[in-house]
């Protein structure tokens, strides 16, 4: 089996261990996610599309609320020790949720769903960035170009079994049933994390010229520092800047797609069950399409092309994705265009994008971090939210092209810079962005 992996995935031996333990974490964070998400839709679709573009501006807020707390976190206890703490408060959640969407008034469950849809999309930020964060933290600037794809096949895995376990539980548990599934997998991210910490294997063969493997950091240290150091540390660098632009850009057009989908789920009718069943649907065969694409390219495609070519891939799809939807106008063509979107985000774009972390901080690897993959992330959806709303008033998908696709193109410019720029944060080159400690190998 190792010698498969070698070939196939471009991984050595003395990784075999590290990758497997790191992708079972992320199979189970994501099956969490896609366990709750149909029901989180369909909770949020029950107040109408005008509420939820206000429910997106309510999450924004509680991100930028939330970050502080968790810089705080970051800065006085351990590294495991914040990472439990983050996903064991999110399962401790779905038990309240679920006993308040169970047990109380219809009314109160109203405005409980509506707290479930803003939570959500907190949870699903900070759980896929800590995780992140972590490998960021333990792999060197080499190893992510060969290994991170790989790992993400984990939570493709888990992408597919949680939509899956949604699909066939919806009627059976009743969509707040849903709550608990999600809350079960997470108490096992947790015990995967703890394993990924502790697994330190030899690496003398890691061979990364650029960014040397340094000592095996101390698990009991803390990062230490400001709880807002990580929105400073964006505004004095540019690197970090034009990672939180490409992020926001992300979102937009992230955006700009999920409500096409909810207009789309809208149309089949009000029952519940029905819409969680058809999100969930859709969410597992855009898995699908992402694993095929992970089992084609993963551990090649940035190590071959580099990381500035590999993120302005998705911008590419955007734009050829929005021209022949123009062209076409069928429903087919948008789902065909979406699943595409997902499979190139997940599969290509979120892995290389996360390889741009390796080469900073330990403290920016996880404040900093924080701060663009859910403040800035949720501003993204705020802006893309609003403005389609705004763009669909006019009733033509040409307008929406018309804006999507140059945005996309800069979208992709940008993509290219930002992989220029790590090599030169990674070389220590930059006087903008310095990197003021090596990462932890694994």
């Amino acid at each position: 089996m190792t010698g498969i992996l070698q070939r196939f995935v471009n991984v050595r031996r003395e990784e075999v261990a590290p990758i497997l333990l790191s992708a079972l974490f992320f199979f189970f964070v994501l099956t969490a996610l896609g366990a709750v998400r149909p029901a989180r839709e369909t909770l949020g679709m029950e107040s109408g599309l005008d509420a939820v573009r206000w429910l997106f501006v309510g999450t924004g807020v509680v991100t930028l609320l939330v970050n502080p707390l968790f810089g705080k976190l970051v800065s006085r206890y351990r590294r495991l020790t914040f990472i439990t703490a983050t996903y064991l408060f999110f399962a401790a959640s779905l038990l309240v949720f679920w006993a308040l969407l169970v047990f109380s008034p219809a009314a109160i469950g109203m405005v409980t769903g509506r707290i479930v849809y803003v939570w959500f999309s907190v949870f699903n930020l900070f759980s896929t960035m800590v995780f992140w964060a972590l490998m960021a933290d333990r792999f060197t600037f080499e190893q992510s170009k060969r290994l991170f794809a790989v790992i993400a096949v984990g939570g493709t895995v888990g992408a597919i079994f949680g939509p899956s376990l949604a699909y066939f539980l919806a009627e059976p548990l009743g969509t707040p049933g849903l709550l608990l599934v999600g809350a079960v997998f997470l108490v096992l991210a947790v015990g995967a994390a703890w394993a990924v910490g502790r697994v330190q294997p030899d690496h003398s063969r890691s061979g990364d010229a650029v960014n040397p493997v340094a000592p095996a950091a101390d698990e009991r240290a803390v990062i230490g520092g400001s709880a807002w150091q990580g929105l400073k540390a964006i505004v004095h660098s540019r690197y970090l800047a034009g990672i939180t632009v490409y992020v926001v850009i992300t979102a937009v057009i992230a955006t700009f797609l999920y409500f096409t989908r909810l207009t789309m789920v809208a149309e089949l009718g009000s029952d519940s069950e029905l819409r969680t069943t058809v999100f969930a649907r859709i969410d597992m065969f855009t898995q699908l399409a992402t694993l095929l694409l992970q089992l084609v390219v993963a551990g090649h495609l940035m190590k071959r092309l580099g990381v500035a070519l590999t993120l302005a891939l998705l911008p590419a799809t955007v734009a050829l994705g929005f021209v022949g939807l123009l062209a076409m106008g069928s429903l087919a063509a948008l789902i065909v265009f979406q699943a595409a979107f997902n499979a190139v985000q997940r599969a290509i774009m979120r892995p290389a994008r996360e390889t741009l972390f390796t080469v900073v901080s330990r403290e920016d690897k996880y404040k900093s971090k924080a701060a663009i993959d859910t403040f800035g992330y949720r501003t993204g959806d705020v802006v893309g939210a609003f403005s389609e709303g705004a763009i669909s008033r006019l009733g033509s998908l040409l307008a929406l092209t018309s804006v999507a696709v140059p945005l996309a193109v800069l979208w992709g410019v940008l993509g290219v810079w930002l992989g220029r720029e790590q090599e030169k944060v990674a070389r220590g080159t930059d006087p903008v962005a310095p990197v003021r400690d090596q990462t932890v190998a694994v």
